[in-house]
């Protein structure tokens, strides 16, 4: 999808761009597919939040994805590229031949039209999907499985795209767009491809009122508060924060710890990203 820029005939206009929508084929989407999504403004079951920053942005209603594509052996036919105002990529509308409407992540390359097909009979193109053990190693794959039949979870963002390296009895190797590599169980589903809308990376929003219809509210420097909000806050004019190194707000170390929890699946992780 092209990027478009726009006339500079205000200070938010100057340097903001925009998407062009021009593989978008249909402007409203599919009823059968769209449930209503309430807002939480970062906020938890509890009412506590645990994502900070959030809150207000434009109304939406939730498309159903089809992440499992356990239509096995049904051809299905392109109907239609839809925009999902839930997420960076683009969706599929996709009619199978028993009739069922469902929409998928829309990989570079198809077309309204194109016939997509999931399990072991499809062929190697974009949009179908394959259980890892039947992708030839080097191609390009999207929409990944963690757990065979859980659905997908891994490299489901606009342009995003792995490729499968090599595969190993039970288990295939995977490098993720991060750089990280991983092993996957072989059995698991993947969709062949790349994820479309690869051009979302460019999108300048060029103004604080569009960062807010997304959902995003203003974030505050710590250095700005006073020094019951934060550690860094208080002082006179602009002083030092006054510690070795910067923390959280809630007193943690905010560069070199490490946050990330362990996870019975760290044992697949054959290279950590960034190394």
């Amino acid at each position: 999808m092209a990027l478009k820029a726009y006339r500079p005939t205000s200070p938010g206009r100057r340097g903001m761009s925009g998407s062009t929508f021009e593989e978008i084929t249909k402007s409203k989407p599919e009823k059968s597919l769209l449930l209503p999504l309430k807002k939480k403004a970062g906020r938890n079951t509890r009412g506590k939040i645990t994502v900070r920053h959030r809150g207000g942005g434009a109304k939406r209603r939730l498309r159903i994805i089809d992440f499992k594509r356990d239509k096995v052996g049904v051809p299905g036919r392109v109907a239609a590229i839809e925009y999902d105002p839930n997420r960076s990529a683009n969706i599929a509308l996709i009619h199978y031949t028993d009739g069922e409407k469902r929409y998928i992540l829309a990989p570079l390359g198809l077309n309204v039209g194109d016939t997509i097909k999931s399990g072991s009979e499809a062929e190697i193109k974009p949009g179908n999907a394959l259980p890892l053990k039947l992708i030839p190693s080097g191609t390009m794959i999207h929409n990944i499985e963690l757990e065979k039949g859980r659905g997908a979870q891994l490299v489901r963002s606009a342009g995003a795209a792995a490729q499968l390296m090599v595969k190993e009895g039970e288990y295939a190797l995977v490098r993720l767009p991060s750089g990280e590599m991983r092993r996957i169980r072989s059995d698991c589903l993947a969709t062949i491809g790349q994820v479309g809308n690869i051009d979302h990376q460019g999108i300048k929003l060029g103004k604080a009122g569009r960062k807010r219809w997304l959902g995003w509210r203003p974030t505050v420097r710590g250095s700005a508060m006073s020094p019951r909000d934060h550690p860094h806050g208080g002082g006179e004019g602009r002083s030092p924060i006054g510690m070795p190194g910067p923390k959280t707000p809630w007193g943690k170390p905010a560069l070199g710890y490490r946050t990330r929890k362990p996870k019975p699946s760290d044992k697949l992780i054959v290279k950590r990203r960034g190394k």
